[in-house]
């Protein structure tokens, strides 16, 4: 799936992509693609003469393969962004950025929560982005807000744990299922220290390399 942004009075607005006219004659600051085609990544290349990384580049996790600068003078970024389930384990997604033509492109193989978060927040805040770059911050912004946010829960649900285990009575099947409740939220602990930490490297890679004007900075 294509997602293409343009910027409309201040504003993050999506625009519909059906074919590939309809990419080209867009002017956009950020194109997404969730789980792309090879239709889809034909018509990005073509269009915009861009490389995408393919599906095993993008889970690349060597540290070389982070940040690096193409031939052609694109940047690349690969980051990651948590996401919780609820009828499961939460999961880390490695999003690949390329910044090139003074366009932020994006792909990854799950839709996430953040990048929703970013969308709706741009539609309802004009003048809050300006350029690709600003979409690009707003997101690692709203990373850290969302790992936070399950920070708090686990919190919360270790002080319930805690009630648990100071009670009387206090059976085997609770310390079975109290052990079990902190082995899962140490899981989560776990993957949003991860993530911060790279949230934090990729900020930190942004300002080393000059890459930012003085209010992004």
């Amino acid at each position: 799936m294509i997602n293409v942004f343009v910027l409309q009075n201040g504003r993050l607005n999506q625009v519909p992509i059906a074919s590939r006219a309809d990419l080209e004659n867009a002017v956009p600051v950020w194109v997404d693609l969730t789980d792309p085609t090879d239709e889809e990544r034909a018509w990005v290349k073509t269009t915009y003469d861009v490389v995408l990384p393919g599906e095993d580049e993008v889970s690349d996790i060597e540290a070389s393969a982070r940040y690096y600068e193409g031939e052609n003078g694109d940047l690349h970024l690969r980051t990651d962004f948590l996401r919780e389930e609820e009828d499961g384990p939460s999961r880390i997604v490695t999003v690949a950025f390329i910044l090139a033509k003074k366009v932020l492109f994006s792909v990854h193989n799950d839709e996430l929560p953040v990048f929703r978060l970013v969308r709706l927040r741009a539609r309802s805040r004009p003048g809050s982005i300006e350029d690709y770059m600003d979409v690009l911050l707003d997101l690692y912004a709203t990373d850290a807000e969302y790992s936070a946010d399950a920070l708090e829960g686990i919190y919360e649900s270790l002080e319930e744990v805690s009630q648990r285990v100071l009670q009387k009575e206090f059976t085997d099947q609770d310390a079975a299922a109290a052990l079990n409740a902190i082995a899962h939220e140490e899981d989560l602990n776990g993957r949003i220290r991860r993530n911060m930490m790279d949230t934090r490297r990729a900020v930190s890679f942004l300002m080393r390399g000059r890459l930012l004007n003085a209010d992004q900075f």
